[in-house]
């Protein structure tokens, strides 16, 4: 069977991809992803109010983690020793809108012979989710929207930028 997808082997069953002929090279992957919500939750967080903690310190430790743990819940992933992992937030205030919003963004760096876009994209999944359950008791209509890789360079794909690629470049 002759199969473009990189995790199938021959007969069409998964394998995780053979890396050990790549070069190590530096990587890095960068996801974003919008949590959004009440006005008055956004309120609480930045208050420092919501009862459970420091919501944005928790989320970072835990989209941190997410991003160190990837290979343990996305099958085919291979185990990296990641070099960096930076978790930032926007907060985008805008109760005229009638909600507000936090963008997340996770940068994930190695040096090794695969990328790091699913350990950005887990990062950035693990702090919008711990944002929710953090939050969930005051404002159980918060929603995600957006999640996705919006740059990787390193390797022999070369450069992804999304902003290049939906301006038709």
């Amino acid at each position: 069977m002759n199969n473009p997808l990189t995790h199938f082997n021959e007969e069409g069953r998964a394998r995780m991809v053979d890396v050990s002929d790549k070069d190590h090279t530096c990587r890095k992957a960068v996801a974003t992803g919008v949590v959004h919500m009440q006005p008055g939750t956004l309120q609480l967080i930045q208050e420092g109010q919501i009862k459970k903690g420091d919501v944005l310190a928790v989320a970072q430790v835990a989209g941190i983690m997410g991003a160190k743990r990837t290979h343990e819940v996305i099958p085919m992933c291979h185990p990296l020793l990641l070099t960096g992992v930076d978790i930032s937030f926007q907060i985008n205030p805008d109760p005229e809108a009638g909600l507000c919003s936090i963008t997340v963004n996770a940068t994930v760096k190695v040096t090794g012979q695969t990328g790091v876009e699913m350990e950005a994209l887990t990062a950035v999944s693990m702090t919008v989710l711990t944002i929710y359950d953090m939050c969930k008791a005051v404002d159980r209509g918060m929603y995600f929207t957006d999640i996705g890789l919006v740059h990787k360079s390193g390797g022999k794909s070369g450069t992804f930028d999304k902003e290049a690629v939906e301006a038709g470049k």
